[in-house]
């Protein structure tokens, strides 16, 4: 079993690839956190010690071998920015799933929490043009689309499962 979740930051990739991997009994990585172990520093460093292109470039590698796994994978947010990662993703023959969220949303999600290096200095114009961007991306890789707006991890599980097991 295999499935891999993409989405803007905050729109519950990771929170849901582990509520799936948990109901499914498979294991689950977060392509974020995978990134963190093999460099050994967290994400704001390494886009402030490395730059974006440095981590996107690791980012494809591990993606790269991430998606021949088993599992479930919840990949960052910005994961199809790179047009290589766009493409490992569209050819994949684990399904896509987008999860998708308003800006309001993700905003709430996401406000209070550290080691997001683009939260951090985005306004909330700037943030919602910056997800409208990556939207087209996710949208091209996707297999269906999920809305996560006020529902529960439970109710977003509940409508994925069945498209899983089949």
């Amino acid at each position: 079993m295999r499935a891999v979740l993409v989405g803007f930051m905050g729109s519950g990739k990771t929170t849901i690839g582990q509520l799936l991997a948990k109901e499914l009994q498979v294991s689950h990585v977060d392509l974020d956190q995978i990134i963190v172990e093999f460099a050994g520093k967290s994400i704001n460093d390494i886009f402030a010690q490395a730059g974006e292109q440095t981590f996107r470039r690791l980012e494809h590698e591990l993606l790269q071998q991430q998606l021949a796994k088993d599992g479930i994978l919840s990949t960052g947010g910005g994961t199809p920015m790179l047009d290589a990662n766009l493409k490992l993703l569209q050819n994949s023959s684990a399904p896509i799933i987008l999860l998708e969220a308003s800006t309001q949303t993700i905003t709430r999600r996401v406000k209070d929490e550290g080691g997001r290096p683009l939260v951090n200095r985005l306004t909330s114009s700037e943030l919602a043009n910056l997800k409208q961007s990556r939207d087209t991306l996710y949208y091209k890789c996707a297999d269906w689309v999920v809305k996560t707006d006020q529902r529960t991890p439970q109710e977003i599980i509940a409508e994925i499962l069945p498209k899983l097991v089949v």
